[in-house]
């Protein structure tokens, strides 16, 4: 009898083993949900695209209220004017969009994400067409696993249908604040539309469509960096959705009529409402995640089932690491708020707000350059006079024409050679004014001597009224 044969093991095939670099996106079916968060979240949509659509078909003093006139330099809102030169308007605006964030995340997490945040607020409306045609979310699903028919195609090209139209729209209106919008729609209607205003309308189109129709919570997941640094904003005062664990556990199925204490089972009836509701489909229940943008529609969707089942309300709720452990009532909570590093963002946050305020109200609408020829200075050495040549570059940053004066001062018997006064100033516009400066020689030193320019903006409506001054400084060369 022979011997069993052994295998030799060395010569067996290795099996191997493959591991994916990124996880296979899975499509996200949010569930419909009510509630007093849903209500908020429905609110700022509709405040952000009323200011948004509605911005720039409004009309100030004639032209459109809101326009960021690129070709001509020009930053018209509502009243205001801003010009290259007010850039640090703009520097200050951001510093308090960052102050703000900083603050909000502090206080209460992700607010902007959950509520205000252009992703957020179109997809909600992107899911809400969808809801409209392909129904709520069993009905979605069933549709995109069922094989492909008439019915189905029908749906999927009027779903699509309308977020392409919503999509232009949004790219139209986004280039009506850089284009008058009435312009760019009579152009959009007669196919004359520049090549970078039918970029910008396609280009914006298509990210809205793709963003928020497509990409939805990977946008939020992977693509914006706040989602990664936001732990460095939070304390364990900082308010987030949470999930009560000591109140919810053990979690279990159970009926309405049943004594679930007795069972040993915690509030948490493992329906799973909370993952359904989620727009990026993470169990809150395992605790903050970075994928959570705050927009606590698993508040919404727990409380209504806490409401059937009778049991109180908050199992998911705003609370605190500090008041989950500690057991906080809401006023403690509230207290906390009011933190150093709150207190320290919001004095910083006002004080930057007040100085902007301030220094707005007080902004002369007029700005003057004075630029000197250095090249040009016109003497004679038998003459007892020196002529120096400047330009002066004049700015009249309201819309309204004015006429203005100007003056020069700074040496005995130095006057002015130029055009006749006073210079008329169409409304928001700029002009160079060439001057030729006459002074005695015997009237300073030689080199450079400090003279100074007035440009008055008078009303001959009412001369009494005291006119708007600028006075700039200038030197005087005398060879």
């Amino acid at each position: 009898m022979d011997a069993p044969v052994k295998l030799n093991q060395s010569a067996a095939p290795a099996e191997t083993a493959e591991q994916a670099l990124y996880e296979v996106r899975k499509k996200i079916y949010p569930r419909a949900v009510h509630g007093d968060f849903a209500a908020w979240r429905w609110t700022f949509v509709l405040l952000t695209q009323l200011v948004f659509y509605g911005g720039p078909w409004l009309t100030w003093n004639g032209r459109q209220a809101v326009l960021f006139d690129l070709a001509a330099r020009k930053f018209y809102i509502f009243g205001l004017v801003f010009w290259p030169q007010d850039i640090v308007y703009l520097t200050v605006l951001l510093i308090i969009c960052a102050y703000s964030l900083f603050l909000f995340t502090a206080v209460a997490g992700r607010l902007w994400c959950g509520f205000a945040c252009p992703q957020t607020v179109y997809t909600e409306i992107f899911m809400w067409i969808e809801r409209k045609v392909e129904g709520e979310r069993l009905a979605r699903m069933k549709l995109d696993q069922s094989p492909l028919t008439a019915r189905k195609l029908a749906l999927k090209a009027v779903k699509h249908g309308l977020w392409i139209a919503l999509a232009l729209w949004t790219g139209f209106t986004f280039v009506g604040f850089f284009t008058p919008i009435r312009t760019l729609g009579h152009e959009v209607l007669t196919f004359t539309t520049g090549p970078w205003e039918t970029f910008w309308i396609l280009f914006y189109g298509f990210a809205t469509y793709g963003n928020a129709g497509w990409m939805r919570e990977q946008v939020c997941k992977y693509m914006c960096p706040y989602a990664r640094f936001q732990s460095v904003m939070f304390d364990s005062d900082t308010l987030i959705i949470s999930y009560d664990r000591e109140r919810g556990e053990p979690r279990g199925a159970r009926g309405k009529s049943v004594d679930y204490k007795a069972k040993g089972l915690g509030d948490c009836v493992d329906c799973g409402i909370c993952v359904q509701v989620c727009p990026t489909g993470i169990d809150i229940r395992n605790g903050l995640q970075y994928e959570c943008i705050g927009c606590a529609a698993c508040i919404d969707g727990c409380d209504q089932v806490m409401e059937k089942m009778g049991y109180p309300k908050g199992l998911i709720r705003y609370s605190t690491e500090n008041a989950l452990k500690g057991h906080y009532r809401v006023d403690r909570i509230l207290k906390r708020v009011f933190r150093p590093r709150v207190l320290l963002y919001s004095g910083i946050l006002w004080v930057i707000i007040i100085a902007a305020l301030v220094t707005l109200y007080e902004r002369v609408p007029l700005k003057v350059d004075v630029i000197r020829d250095r090249g040009n200075v016109m003497h004679d050495a038998d003459e007892p006079e020196v002529q120096n040549v400047y330009r002066l570059q004049v700015m009249n940053t309201q819309e309204t024409a004015r006429d203005l004066r100007i003056s020069v001062s700074g040496l005995d018997g130095i006057e002015m050679k130029s055009e006749p006064q006073p210079i008329h100033m169409a409304p928001a516009s700029s002009r160079m004014v060439p001057l030729r400066i006459e002074a005695p020689r015997a009237s300073g030193r030689q080199g450079s001597n400090r003279i100074h320019f007035t440009v008055e903006a008078v009303d001959p409506a009412h001369p009494a009224a005291a006119p708007l001054k600028v006075v700039e400084k200038a030197t005087f060369v005398i060879p």
